[in-house]
């Protein structure tokens, strides 16, 4: 369906056709008459299917000229990245609309979100923490949200907002629309949209879990960190289209130890972001991977939810994650908008058993191929990689008898007090040179 097709109004398909967007995906078609109709939504759809318009798209549409300072349309995310990323979209779909659009998140300085929240603003868009910062200093208040969204609810979850959610609950009016969308719906969202949701409508386009079809997907036994790095320079040394190539590892410390073994055979070719990274130096780095001027980019699974990267060519799984969903997300960088992508998974021993829950969860079947012959199995290992074998003796060190060696000394007088026994008036005695009475003797 196109977008011309919906009950969209002129200012906003003028906003869409500058974008170049003529056609509706399906989130987008099947959620926009449920949002138009005031009813609660409970969204699920695959990353890269166009979420985020889902629901700006019907609020937009909605939305009334207003002078009032608090915000009336309020969208809660995981992280900073996503706030910038949503409230970017709303203002691609504001551009002949007098809509005031905000974002908040931690990391930066409050009392300049203090001001631009005191200015006024129509839509905000926040991470949890943040928000009740700004709340509890009187300048924002709650009470005027008339639609709340809560964007990758799921991952909130996993970053331990619960309670924040809760708080943040108790600041909102009880009447107003309740919109949720998000890739997976795990049992916490499940019990979040039970207290939260009043017996909302479910648009789900694909199965929970399902891959986009347009995604290849290939999986490699390989052992351990090094023979990765082996693996992943000859792919992208073999293979030409390899030219925006995205690889997700397990932690900070693994992302700059990749950093620096990368780097050495792709100079100014990969960048690296992650929480200890600076929000400035994450947005660069981001930027620059879009434009080209990076071919690899890094990361945790912090961008898996946090940026919308397009025309991504490769994912390199070079760690598993811990949960099935998280691998969802991850492939979903590539693929998007109806693309091919290509998403490779480098899969250790002790990773078999979350390969085989993301198969069952994908109901795919997905066979470890060996490496290629070329590529050299390195016998160095991390820390971490080594095996600690089981019923290992820790040695402790023996005690060294003091009465031997050049560093033994007679002990000084005051240190050789024994306990002789003895009353305690006895010792009072001997040590005033008097007796000591208990009170007035009687006469």
């Amino acid at each position: 369906m196109k977008f011309s097709d919906l009950n969209i109004n002129r200012v906003l398909l003028n906003a869409l056709e500058d974008l170049g967007l003529e056609d509706a995906t399906p989130i987008q078609e099947q959620s926009f008459p449920v949002i138009l109709s005031g009813k609660d939504v409970v969204g699920i759809a695959q990353t890269g299917t166009g979420k985020t318009f889902a629901y700006i798209l019907p609020i937009l549409r909605q939305i009334k000229f207003s002078e009032q300072r608090h915000p009336r349309i309020l969208v809660l995310v995981p992280t900073r990245e996503l706030v910038e990323q949503v409230v970017g979209e709303f203002k691609k779909l504001t551009e002949y609309m007098s809509v005031r659009i905000g974002g908040v998140y931690g990391g930066t300085n409050i009392n300049t979100q203090k001001e631009m929240v005191y200015a006024g603003l129509d839509v905000l868009v926040a991470t949890p923490g943040r928000l009740i910062d700004l709340s509890l200093t009187g300048v924002l208040r709650l009470k005027n949200v008339q639609k709340l969204v809560i964007d990758e609810v799921d991952e909130m979850m996993n970053l331990g907002f619960r309670s924040q959610l809760e708080q943040i609950q108790e600041l909102l009016p009880d009447k107003r629309q309740n919109l949720m969308f998000s890739a997976t719906v795990t049992e916490d969202v499940e019990t979040l949209i039970k207290q939260w949701f009043y017996t909302p409508v479910r648009v789900e386009v694909a199965a929970t879990g399902t891959p986009l079809e347009k995604i290849f997907q290939t999986a490699y036994a390989v052992p351990n960190f090094y023979t990765k790095r082996n693996f992943l320079v000859h792919l992208l040394s073999s293979h030409e289209e390899m030219d925006k190539v995205l690889v997700f590892v397990r932690s900070k410390s693994i992302a700059d130890l990749l950093f620096d073994e990368l780097d050495k055979e792709f100079k100014d070719e990969v960048g690296a972001i992650h929480s200890n990274k600076s929000q400035n130096f994450r947005f660069r780095m981001v930027e620059e991977f879009l434009e080209g001027k990076k071919r690899i980019l890094i990361a945790t699974d912090l961008i898996a939810r946090g940026m919308d990267i397009s025309h991504v060519s490769h994912v390199i799984n070079f760690d598993m994650p811990e949960t099935a969903e998280s691998y969802i997300h991850r492939i979903g960088r590539t693929g998007r908008a109806e693309a091919e992508g290509m998403a490779i998974a480098f899969v250790k021993e002790k990773d078999e058993t979350i390969w085989a829950s993301i198969q069952k969860l994908m109901k795919k079947v997905l066979p470890l191929d060996p490496m290629p012959e070329t590529v050299e199995e390195s016998e160095r290992l991390l820390e971490s990689e080594k095996e600690v074998l089981a019923g290992m003796k820790v040695l402790k060190t023996p005690k060294v008898n003091a009465a031997r060696g050049s560093a033994f000394h007679e002990k000084k007088d005051k240190n050789k007090k024994t306990n002789q026994g003895g009353s305690y008036r006895r010792k009072l005695a001997a040590k005033y040179k008097k007796p000591k009475t208990r009170g007035q003797k009687r006469r």
